[in-house]
């Protein structure tokens, strides 16, 4: 057998990583994006793509979102092969160090093709070292789906002063659903998972003059939410302080969110959230936002 040869792409070898049949099941290819339309806009970049080629086929290929910022890529997530073994090689191979967004179709699971798929890029990621951490939901709003009126239950004010917002962020995380902040303060604790999520606002587009402390009209802190736009409106962060779960906030940060971003022109909003957390799932649906696509997070 031909010997295996692992690399980056160069400029202008789109076509080189294009040059892989994909069925379209899974993946960025599943809803339309196409890696040179992407590419175009900056999404990826020739460093940041690996392929595996036998000769002169390409038999695995893998590219990491591009990021604004030095370091690490946020994410790998577009990872194909024809070859199961090229594929795992080709992960352990790349000295990129982050975890596998896969996206997949709602519903995935009915469909045993697409389930193949899925499966099938899964199960090479596990053997290159990766485990599944979460599964998210994919959510797109837009003004068709209605803008739901501000309760008016909270008032919401900016924060300058990073202290107060890194002891906001420290608090919400005590017993919180997301799963990315959970796994974050279990290896390094939680002062650095709070750190971590400043870190991130301080570099998101805006995200830092948009981030809103929300308190009771008697001046009780209740929770933080921030925004951002990068390339897309995106509804950021929203978290509810420990004291105050229970009573529907998310819905109001979230609410708080949409506004400001359509005061700002948002024609289209993109947001996450973890299927298991429930109370951000039940505010996203209040709110008008349609699942369209889940992902599989692996780290």
């Amino acid at each position: 057998m031909t010997e295996l040869a692992i690399r980056p792409l160069v400029e202008d070898e789109e076509h080189l990583f294009e040059s892989l049949p994909d069925s379209g099941l899974v993946g960025q290819a599943a809803f339309g994006r196409s890696y040179r339309a992407l590419a175009a806009q900056g999404e990826y970049r020739p460093h940041l793509t690996w392929v595996a080629l036998r000769g002169d086929d390409v038999v695995a290929r893998a590219a990491w979102r591009a990021t604004t910022h030095a370091g690490q890529p946020p994410a790998l997530d577009w990872f194909d092969f024809i070859d199961f073994e090229a594929g795992v090689r080709l992960l352990r191979a790349a000295p990129m160090a982050t975890q596998y967004h896969l996206a997949l179709p709602p519903g995935w699971r009915n469909s045993p093709s697409t389930a193949d798929a899925a499966n099938a890029r899964i199960g090479a990621a596990r053997v290159a070292g990766l485990l599944p951490l979460v599964e998210r939901y994919g959510y797109r709003w837009t003004p068709d789906r209605g803008l739901p009126d501000r309760p008016g239950r909270l008032v919401f004010r900016p924060e300058a002063d990073d202290a107060v917002v890194l002891d906001t962020f420290r608090r919400i995380h005590h017993g919180t659903l997301d799963a990315h902040a959970r796994r974050a303060a279990g290896d390094k604790g939680p002062e650095a998972a709070a750190r971590k999520d400043l870190d991130i606002v301080n570099r998101m587009p805006r995200a830092r003059e948009w981030l809103r402390l929300a308190y009771t009209p008697e001046g009780e802190p209740v929770g933080l939410m921030t925004t951002s736009w990068f390339r897309e409106p995106l509804a950021g962060f929203a978290g509810v302080l420990p004291e105050h779960r229970g009573n529907g906030y998310s819905y109001d940060l979230l609410v708080e969110m949409m506004h400001l971003l359509v005061a700002e022109g948002a024609e289209t909003i993109i947001g996450n959230a973890d299927t298991t957390n429930h109370p951000m799932v039940s505010a996203l649906a209040r709110a008008g936002w349609p699942i369209v696509e889940l992902r599989i997070h692996l780290a």
